[in-house]
């Protein structure tokens, strides 16, 4: 109303779902700052002046980078099971049942720091899993595969380069209006990126503990399998470009401000 100029730095996921608030997008915002570059396509399309800036984990994977952080038989398997405690209800048990599955394998439950770590234990960790607070970043690197609920989470993992199954289960009625709703080929923002499945998705049934195992042995194994992810991993790297997102997204903002 006042006539300023908006920048929107992260675009929201219209492309998703309710694409119809593109035009409210279009009405209000003179510059758009995209974090994923397939959506510099998509709001183009719809006649927005669109910018793609990188992916702000770029610098925090950037920064970890210099930390050591050698895989070996001994580095463990992390699972990340969200940051909600409902998510975390419906994702964390199907997840230790997998864990008990490598009786000779070390797991470590990534917790999110806003949770107490009772409601963690409250599920009765089996011996060969160990909790971690504040620390899924430096999990991440050190693990060699990982369960990871389908959110931002599957994009860092894959960014530090660990092998990764991506999981997910809701309720079945909010996934029957998901279904009807969202417009996209896959939920992990790897694939979605990639435009194909780089990393397997196991969603509702399909998520249960021996269909995990089976997706975890590929992995694990420096096979075919592990292989071509990890490949695919450079290539989406490469994609996403450099480190500096908000940088670049101050640049674009501040040459707005003088026009």
């Amino acid at each position: 109303k006042k006539a300023y100029k908006v920048a929107y730095y992260i675009a929201p996921q219209v492309w998703a779902w309710k694409t119809n608030r593109v035009q409210k997008l279009k009405l209000y915002v003179d510059r758009l700052l995209c974090i994923l570059p397939f959506e510099v396509d998509f709001f183009a399309r719809h006649g927005l002046s669109v910018d793609y800036v990188g992916h702000p984990l770029l610098d925090a994977v950037k920064k970890l980078e210099k930390e050591s952080a050698a895989r070996d038989d001994e580095s463990p398997i992390a699972l990340i099971p969200g940051s909600r405690k409902q998510e975390i209800k419906k994702m964390l048990p199907t997840m230790l049942k997998t864990a008990k599955k490598f009786k000779y394998e070390k797991f470590v439950v990534t917790a999110a720091p806003a949770i107490e770590a009772a409601f963690y234990q409250s599920f009765d960790l089996p011996k060969n899993v160990a909790l971690e607070v504040g620390k899924t970043h430096k999990i991440m690197r050190k693990a060699k595969a990982a369960l990871v609920t389908s959110g931002t989470a599957t994009l860092e993992t894959a960014l530090f380069n660990t092998p990764e199954v991506v999981c997910y289960k809701a309720n079945a009625l909010s996934v029957a209006i998901a279904r009807r709703l969202i417009k996209v080929k896959y939920i992990s923002l790897v694939n979605l990126i990639m435009d194909k499945p780089v990393v397997t998705e196991l969603i509702q049934q399909d998520f249960n503990a021996d269909k995990c195992a089976d997706e975890l042995n590929l992995i694990l194994k420096q096979g075919p399998r592990q292989l071509q992810m990890l490949s695919e991993y450079r290539q989406l790297k490469e994609k996403l470009g450099n480190a500096g997102a908000s940088n670049r997204a101050a640049s674009l903002i501040f040459e707005l401000a003088q026009l």
